[in-house]
């Protein structure tokens, strides 16, 4: 699946209203009960994680794949999958470095045999010291993910993350749009995209513009909706914070952006509610 493939998936058969394209984040939520949700709201678009309870990787046997996948097709639901960013994918310490490997490996091939869409991963964290080789780690993980993700026709999107406080002992790479560069320059193939996460643009100075003007809307499968007041990381709901969703979403659609947009906060009610405000801030 390629970038224009997961942006064809947001409106075939669909409406290519934002309405139909605005998807939600069930985390560790059984997929199955996800679905049923979804069904019941009208929304096609499903973020799961497959680290702990009922979506563990290994909890999925060829019944329960056939099942999730029959009700998928017959709903045109689509499912990405979320890893952990909590996984240092920076990591290149003896048999930790080779976990890691294993541990993207194992999301990818779930992913194949769920028939997902996209797999969210991140670029892992260092520790203020041996930044350089974390760097380096961290991009050969993501290459060696990428080569298997092509061979098995999945689409990696690599997610923006959060700043943290300066004097924090542990940071998140590719939180800037600097950091990102060092990705998205060193791995470019149609298997490596990006996830744009608003609220995590909004923490740092480059903000929602400096990251959709330094990387256009090419390489985006997903946007990652929610809000905050651009100083600590919380997921608020649209509207409560400052990021201006107007002009966020005048600058995606204008640029031609065709996807989904994942609503990564709240409560199922607040999602539904916010999903109506959200299509009024887009203008449709």
């Amino acid at each position: 699946m390629t970038i224009s493939g997961i942006r064809q998936q947001a409106s075939d058969g669909e409406s290519n209203e934002l309405r139909a394209r605005i998807g939600f984040d069930a985390g560790t939520q059984d997929l199955e009960s996800a679905i049923a949700w979804s069904i019941l709201h009208g929304i096609k678009f499903i973020d799961i994680n497959c680290d702990i309870g009922s979506n563990h990787i290994d909890n999925w046997d060829d019944g329960r794949i056939e099942n999730v996948a029959d009700l998928l097709a017959d709903n045109n639901i689509h499912v990405g999958i979320h890893t952990l960013s909590a996984v240092n994918i920076a990591e290149f310490s003896p048999r930790m470095s080779e976990a890691v490997d294993g541990y993207l490996a194992a999301n990818i091939e779930l992913g194949a045999r769920l028939g997902a869409e996209w797999i969210t991963v991140h670029a892992g964290m260092h520790f203020t010291t041996e930044l350089e080789a974390r760097r380096k780690a961290s991009i050969d993980h993501l290459k060696r993910a990428t080569i298997l993700a092509e061979a098995l026709g999945q689409q990696l999107l690599l997610e923006n993350l959060n700043f943290e406080p300066d004097d924090a002992e542990v940071h998140y790479l590719a939180h800037t749009v600097e950091e990102c560069h060092w990705y998205f320059d060193a791995i470019k193939k149609d298997a490596f995209g990006w996830a744009f996460t608003a609220n995590h643009a909004n923490l740092v100075p480059d903000g929602v513009d400096g990251f959709l003007k330094a990387f256009g809307v090419d390489r985006i499968g997903c946007v990652r909706l929610a809000d905050n007041v651009g100083t600590v990381e919380v997921h608020m709901i649209p509207g409560e914070g400052n990021i201006d969703f107007k002009s966020m979403f005048h600058r995606l659609e204008g640029a031609g952006y065709g996807g989904h947009y994942t609503m990564a906060y709240g409560t199922p009610v607040q999602k539904l509610e916010s999903r109506d405000w959200l299509v009024e801030q887009a203008g449709q």
